[in-house]
């Protein structure tokens, strides 16, 4: 397991590249292009000064994270063949500076979905929180004003305000019409188009579940159990097709066996990206990101992390979100202090059961 940390970059996160590096275990840096408005092609040389200036400060780009999908692709619009030929040509332009991992979803319209970017926890730290009552009870229009007010002035990653401040509305009417088999046929549209392309140049595309793993607002989901996994795979069948396997998403839903999960698809090697993380069940669909200690959320990140280590995972891995501690102030879910925290013990827990199984 490789340790990485995601980095916003130095125009929209106030954390620096001088701080990651000095976590420890550190070794390299999740990231994107954040200021491309999503279907335009990147640019190389941003992307090449991108790569130079992380390595400048001794770490590495492991994975890119988010490549987003346009919408006008998941809704299967005639527009759609123009935007993949961007995403693809974005692709090679990354294979070609060394990068080997993409992440991405398909979820439509909203990536990730709270209720609560900061919910005081009992120690006093905030964190994110969803509650189904209240996400059932409110106007998605709304809910998208209370998370820009709360973003504390920065970007959130899937919420693309070019996109959701003119377009919420349009865009609920356009996928009135599309239910969970359309968005399966444009899925594999999309994977159809792409995936050979990222065969000839070396690129890994991991899918990220959809989070929470349940449809919301009317919207259909996908990416959200073991049998939508498999389903996602055989829509084509590649070893360039893979997952970014997130424990806190997945494992919202306590019918998901998130070390069975890693044990199958990593024994299969379809884990390009893991994300590892704990919460607490506060409820039917209800929950709020924990610290990564096992003993202070629901999920026991000693046997996740085992699993990772039993198919001998040697991929990119990242702590994912982290609550608000220290009187640290930033991007919800991505302060420094906790994330740094959680990496830290991932590692001890790594180097724990390395050498557990190498003495006995």
């Amino acid at each position: 397991m490789r340790m990485t940390f995601r980095w916003f970059g130095e125009k929209n996160d106030p954390i620096t590249l001088r701080q990651i590096r000095q976590i420890p275990g550190m070794k390299g840096v999740v990231t994107s292009l954040h200021d491309v408005p999503v279907g335009e092609e990147w640019d190389g040389a941003q992307i090449t000064s991108l790569k130079q200036n992380i390595e400048n400060h001794g770490l590495t780009l492991d994975v890119i994270e988010s490549l987003n999908v346009h919408e006008d692709i998941k809704l299967g619009l005639p527009s759609r063949d123009a935007l993949i030929e961007n995403y693809i040509r974005t692709v090679k332009k990354l294979a070609q500076v060394g990068i080997q991992v993409v992440c991405y979803n398909f979820m439509p319209v909203f990536d990730w979905t709270r209720s609560d970017l900061a919910a005081t926890l009992e120690d006093g730290s905030t964190a994110l929180a969803y509650d189904e009552a209240i996400i059932q009870s409110i106007d998605p229009l709304k809910m998208f004003d209370d998370i820009s007010t709360a973003s504390q002035g920065l970007t959130l990653p899937g919420w693309e305000p070019d996109k959701l401040e003119s377009r919420l509305k349009p865009l609920f009417e356009q996928y009135a019409d599309v239910g969970k088999e359309v968005l399966w046929k444009n899925l594999e549209y999309f994977l159809k188009a792409v995936i050979p392309e990222a065969e000839k140049c070396n690129i890994r595309m991991a899918i990220h579940p959809d989070d929470p793993p349940w449809d919301i607002f009317g919207l259909p989901r996908l990416i959200t159990d073991d049998a939508n996994i498999e389903r996602f795979l055989m829509l084509y069948d590649s070893p360039n097709n893979g997952l970014s396997l997130c424990s806190g998403s997945l494992g919202v839903n306590p019918r998901n066996d998130m070390p069975a999960l890693i044990r199958k698809y990593g024994g299969m090697g379809k884990i390009h990206f893991a994300h590892i993380r704990n919460i607490q069940f506060s409820g039917e669909k209800g929950f709020h990101e924990a610290p990564h200690l096992s003993e202070l959320g629901s999920l026991d990140m000693f046997e996740i992390v085992k699993a990772y280590h039993d198919v001998g995972f040697t991929g990119p891995a990242r702590p994912d979100h982290g609550r608000m501690i220290w009187g640290e102030t930033g991007r919800p879910g991505y302060g420094l202090f906790d994330r740094a925290l959680g990496a830290t013990y991932l590692t001890g827990l790594w180097e724990a059961i390395d050498k557990m199984k190498r003495k006995y």
